[in-house]
């Protein structure tokens, strides 16, 4: 048998980075929950939506509109699977990038049965005229077919049978409050804790057919960064090392083994992170540092570090950004194992405790 590149992170994609490209999506279609009550974590979400399905099934009716936001990789796309099953209809997938005309969306909703469910991921990137047309599609369920052009054209209403929408977000502050206001349910999906991270990854090993032990399961989530799509995707490489280079079993030894292979620190911080934060303390004093500054002294561009790594540093209180730009926390120094310098003019204060919130 030959060795796996050890190296490879998900085909170019970043080892603890919460999006997934088309190939990931199919290796976690095996692994996705079929229902509610196999869904771990969101207690409150999950709560809530299986009344909102289950009062609907009971009247036999559509359910309403559901909207669905939080970061990448918490289970949106799992839910409106799940919704579908719930009350045992068909599921459309589409995105918002995908429809960038009214016509577009149009034919899309043309092509609806009734009671059947469309799924639109990353909702708040429809183009302005798809948008407007869902609102009456939504409302009303009723959309104006334009025939003909200039002074000619006309506008013919399309009945659509009743259907449900389930809208998915990673941003609903760019949501218009017009198409949030449409949506019958709002769920905000939140970062999972550590148990629940052992439960997703205890229950995914059994779908792959391997034993996992618990010790390696604590281990996996505690560096997942509260993101089950992360932890699935460590257990797989943990799984790869343990077949290639272990015995095959995935044990506590095996976990860290793996995780310190693809440079996957004990709270999930991977190289880019590290450089980061490395750099901010050993090269800036503990700052503050401009984006610009940093990005070039870690090699990437500045967009790079705001949107891939400062995001969890800021989140796990390691990197703080003020008016005059970042700067380590007495955390991040101890998590490399250095001492943090006295702040300026503060005898005796550790670098990076006195900072402010704000734009830098």
């Amino acid at each position: 048998m030959l060795e796996p590149d050890l190296t490879d992170e998900s085909l170019g994609a970043r080892l603890v980075g919460a999006t997934a490209d088309e190939v990931e999506r199919a290796a976690e279609a095996a692994l996705r929950p079929k229902r509610l009550d196999d869904f771990v974590g969101q207690r409150v979400v999950r709560d809530q939506l299986s009344l909102v399905l289950q009062a609907a099934v009971a009247r036999g009716n559509a359910p309403d509109h559901v909207l669905l936001s939080g970061p990448p990789g918490l289970g949106k796309t799992t839910l409106a699977m799940i919704i579908a099953a719930e009350i045992g209809s068909a599921l459309r997938i589409t995105s918002g990038p995908a429809i960038q005309h009214a016509g577009d969306l149009a034919a899309v909703l043309s092509s609806l049965e009734e009671g059947e469910v469309l799924f639109i991921d990353e909702i708040h990137r429809l183009a302005r005229p798809a948008e407007e047309l869902l609102y009456s599609a939504m409302e009303d369920f009723r959309v104006d077919v334009v025939v003909g052009k200039g002074a000619g054209a006309s506008a013919i209403p399309l009945a659509l049978p009743p259907f449900t929408i389930v809208g998915a977000t990673t941003r609903a502050g760019l949501l218009p409050a017009p198409l949030r206001d449409r949506f019958g349910f709002t769920g905000r999906l939140d970062f999972y804790d550590a148990a629940d991270l052992e439960r997703v990854i205890l229950r995914s090993a059994g779908l792959l057919g391997v034993e996992l032990h618990h010790a390696a399961a604590h281990e996996i989530a505690g560096r997942s960064r509260g993101t089950p799509r992360i932890a699935n995707r460590l257990l797989r490489r943990v799984r790869d090392w343990a077949q290639v280079r272990g015995d095959g079993r995935l044990d506590l030894r095996a976990a860290r083994a793996a995780l310190e292979v693809y440079e996957v620190d004990p709270i999930g911080l991977d190289r880019l992170d590290r450089a980061v934060l490395t750099a901010l303390c050993t090269r800036f004093g503990g700052g503050p540092v401009g984006l610009t500054t940093l990005a070039v002294t870690v090699g990437e561009e500045p967009e790079t570090v705001e949107t891939v790594a400062e995001p969890y540093l800021v989140r796990e209180g390691l990197v703080g950004r003020t008016p005059r730009g970042r700067v380590a926390t007495p955390a991040a120094w101890a998590h490399l194992g250095l001492t943090p310098p006295p702040a300026p003019g503060v005898p005796g204060v550790p670098a990076g405790t006195l900072f402010d919130d704000g734009p830098a």
